[in-house]
């Protein structure tokens, strides 16, 4: 049974099997693959060798340098957190930390790591003891995640192999090295890739929120790419021709209204209708995958920035929302999840080793995503949300807005763990058409604690800034429903409903959906 297929073991279980089946196959490769890199007469890092030896190896025994470039930018950062000392005279007593081995793959896939020697006190004299002030510090310890793409290649290649693929993908589909997705699968042997399909924002990321894409050729592989963010949104039988199996590996956000995972869906329809297998490149989710927080959009409000009843915040990988959406929604098709290896669901972003790569242009950080599922919010509003800064959607603001009457209005609310910082910004070229080149006031958002949830925040900010907009609020009312999955917001603001009554029935619902998503998560806890 494929990995992650809708039949297969639920939750923990399944996904506890596949890492163990995973590490095991590493281990066995560590086994059969090591390669020394310098020797115990001089090690090389301490004698600055090690670029060197490293790119000779690596081009005799991969042939790619292109690759080898990249993987040693990965070296620099290693050897950069570790603090290895400058000079190492022989004879020393080096303890070897970390190898370097080659994993057997034509796309030249390499795990790289490095070496270390622990010299003695006076390292000129043999034999003398060691003295722990002058040693360095052991490295700091990587919890590297390895996203699904490289899973796929070194453990899944059998979802693959012998058939022809279809990419739905953009710029964030990568490896950790930053080789896009797209490369590694056209550069690989057992792979062959026909098509590529784009979602919003383009294949290369820069085009703003909104603005429809066209079909074209990719440069670099002269593969066709079918839009789905034009006037299609959902593959059709000419745009699958040929293809039979199509995978999936973009990186998303966590909130409902980033349309990346309505895009899956519906490429998952189609895929289903015509018997082609689905496959889902997992990546972590970038603001966690415990806290679930918001409303739960009402199925008369589904729309491409929500497609299904989950919450603004929803606790899911792109892979748990395939799994959903076939076991709640309705999907039907042959799905299968590589899984992001090593992730787990409380895990920072920041210690995956996964880089953040801003997967639409208004997404500069992990930050900016933390707020997002409130501040989106805003896009139904006269208000602008920072675009065209680089804190968007971490700040607020409008000409009329006195940030800080707005920032002590709000504080006097007492939203969980929420900090709200008086700002003034000037949005350049906005791309949604709001204050561009004016300075505007208003307010920006901090988590101060586990207890921030970025929908309540918003909340607040909904009720005081329309107390204080008058007859300068508009509201962009259908794009307002369709982001909050209901027009009842909307009417209880303009009612002049209080925070604290609307905070009282926030969430309702929430536990029911914990419950729900419960069987088609595939990472546990830190420390489950």
């Amino acid at each position: 049974m494929k990995p992650g297929s809708a039949g297969a073991p639920t939750g923990r279980a399944r996904s506890r099997a596949m890492f163990v089946e995973g590490r095991e196959q590493r281990q066995g490769a560590a086994r059969t693959g090591w390669t020394i890199v310098g020797s115990q007469d001089q090690c090389a890092l301490c004698s600055g060798r090690a670029p060197a030896i490293l790119q000779d190896n690596l081009k005799r025994l991969v042939g790619r340098p292109p690759i080898v470039a990249r993987r040693l930018a990965r070296l620099t950062t290693l050897a950069g957190r570790t603090q290895f000392r400058e000079a190492c005279t022989p004879p020393t007593s080096h303890r070897v930390i970390r190898l370097m081995y080659l994993r057997p793959t034509a796309a030249g896939l390499l795990m790289l790591a490095t070496t270390a020697c622990s010299a003695g006190a006076d390292a000129g004299q043999p034999g003398s003891a060691p003295d722990d002030s002058a040693q360095a510090p052991p490295p700091t310890q990587e919890r590297d995640v390895r996203p699904g793409i490289e899973v796929l290649l070194g453990d899944s290649l059998g979802l693959v192999r012998g058939r022809r693929a279809g990419l739905v993908t953009n710029h964030t589909g990568r490896d950790r090295s930053g080789t896009p997705s797209i490369d590694l699968l056209a550069a690989h042997p057992e792979v062959e890739l026909v098509a590529l399909y784009s979602p919003e924002h383009g294949i290369r990321g820069s085009a703003e929120a909104g603005v429809r894409i066209e079909d074209g050729m990719d440069e670099r592989t002269g593969l066709p790419v079918h839009s789905l963010y034009g006037e299609t949104r959902k593959p059709t039988d000419e745009m699958l021709e040929g293809v039979e199996v199509l995978l999936f590996d973009i990186q998303d956000v966590g909130a409902r209204y980033y349309t990346y995972l309505s895009t899956m869906a519906l490429a998952m329809e189609a895929a289903g209708e015509r018997g082609i297998p689905f496959v889902v490149l997992d990546r972590p989710n970038p603001i966690g995958g415990d806290p679930v927080q918001g409303n739960i959009l009402d199925p008369d409000y589904s729309s491409f920035v929500g497609l299904y009843p989950i919450p603004m915040r929803h606790g899911l990988t792109a892979g748990e929302f395939a799994r959903m959406a076939v076991g709640e929604f309705g999907v039907r098709v042959d799905l299968s999840v590589a899984v992001a290896d090593g992730w787990e669901r409380t895990m920072p972003f920041g210690e995956t080793g996964i880089p953040w790569i801003a997967p639409s242009p208004n997404m500069p950080s992990v930050a900016s995503a933390l707020h997002y599922p409130g501040t989106c919010l805003f896009e139904g509003t006269p208000i602008s949300v920072g675009r065209g800064t680089d804190r968007a959607f971490q700040q607020v603001g409008a000409p009329w807005l006195d940030g800080e009457e707005l920032a002590a209005r709000l504080t006097a609310l007492g939203v969980p763990d929420a900090r709200f910082v008086p700002v003034r910004f000037t949005p350049e070229n906005p791309g949604d058409g709001k204050f561009g080149g004016v300075e505007v006031g208003g307010v920006r958002l901090e988590s101060n604690g586990p207890a921030y949830d970025p929908t309540l925040a918003a909340l607040a900010l909904l009720v005081e800034i329309r107390a204080m907009s008058g007859e300068r609020w508009d509201w962009r009312v259908g794009h307002f429903d369709r982001l909050v999955g209901t027009d009842a917001l909307r009417n209880a603001l303009d009612a002049g409903v209080s925070y604290q009554a609307l905070a009282d029935e926030w969430g309702e619902g929430l536990d029911d959906y914990v419950a729900r998503r419960e069987p088609y998560l595939l990472y546990r806890k830190d420390g489950e």
